[in-house]
């Protein structure tokens, strides 16, 4: 039987994950020196498969404990140790885009492979290399798709709304909810300007009187699906919501949406955050009874 082993800011979506895979759990305990460096305790026995949960989000700190928690758990005898990362970190950087710079995903996910035997996560994102294996070299490699769990949500919420996929890399995602319940999608272009500028275009159509609901992966800094709701908003929709899988959400994001015109933002708890309405834990449970 594993272990499932627990960090302290996604214990309660860990638990539930193990409680859903009819699995125990535990607690990693960490305690933070007054130098930033970090003491890793794990229970003294431990069995041989071992999966370690911990979302990846603001991720350098997160990285070196999740080495030290591995490391630790070799030595006390775990065989087999899995990886669940809800939300993956370091998946954009996949090649040089100038001279000189790291290329982060390489790096990061060697250095994942090499403590890891398997790695489940949901929807990285990735761009140029589509197999995640490729991206995290482990024997394993296990990418679930929240999509059923946000169409199963979205159809008690909303009747017939129409979705929209933001930009050209949504499209996986919008089209995916659409198809479960035979819902309307279309998808914009966007044209970065910026770190924090871009450009929406939206395709023609009827968006007035219409329940919009904005899909997307990851909402960083939230201005793509500011910039959509914002061209949407001459064309009176019934109501405008956003439904992402990962809510990164830095600085005032859910304030500025708020002020375009989105009245909901629902979230997976990929990511702890005040928008998480939908929980993976029987999707991350069906994916741990496997490995």
């Amino acid at each position: 039987m594993s272990l499932v082993l627990c960090f302290p800011e996604y214990r309660e979506q860990a638990r539930r994950m193990a409680d859903a895979a009819g699995f125990s759990s535990a607690d990693v305990d960490i305690h933070h020196f007054p130098d930033g460096e970090s003491r890793i305790r794990l229970p003294e026995k431990l069995p041989e498969k071992i999966i370690f949960c911990r979302s990846l989000n603001q991720p350098n700190e997160k990285l070196i404990e999740l080495i030290l928690a591995a490391a630790t758990a070799r030595r006390l005898g775990a065989k087999k140790i899995t990886l669940v990362a809800p939300y993956l970190c370091y998946m954009r950087q996949d090649k040089a885009f100038h001279p000189g710079e790291a290329i982060s995903q390489r790096i990061i996910g060697e250095l994942l492979a090499g403590r890891f035997n398997s790695l489940i996560t949901v929807d990285p994102h990735l761009h140029r290399v589509h197999n995640l294996q490729q991206a995290v070299p482990v024997a394993q490699a296990v990418t679930l798709s929240a999509t059923s769990v946000m169409a199963a949500w979205l159809s008690e919420q909303l009747e017939n709304p129409l979705l929209i996929g933001p930009d050209e890399e949504s499209v996986q995602w919008v089209a995916a909810i659409a198809r479960y319940n035979h819902l309307d999608y279309c998808v914009a272009r966007k044209e970065r300007l910026g770190d924090r500028s871009v450009r929406i275009t939206l395709p023609d159509g009827d968006y007035s009187g219409r329940h919009i609901v904005l899909v997307d992966d990851v909402a960083s800094t939230g201005r793509t699906l500011e910039a959509a709701a914002r061209r949407l908003a001459p064309y009176k929709p019934a109501t405008i919501s956003a439904l992402v899988t990962h809510a990164l959400f830095f600085g005032d994001a859910q304030q500025r949406l708020h002020r375009v015109g989105v009245e909901q933002i629902w979230s997976c708890d990929t990511i702890p955050h005040p928008t998480n309405h939908l929980q993976l834990a029987e999707l991350l449970a069906g994916a741990i009874r496997e490995k």
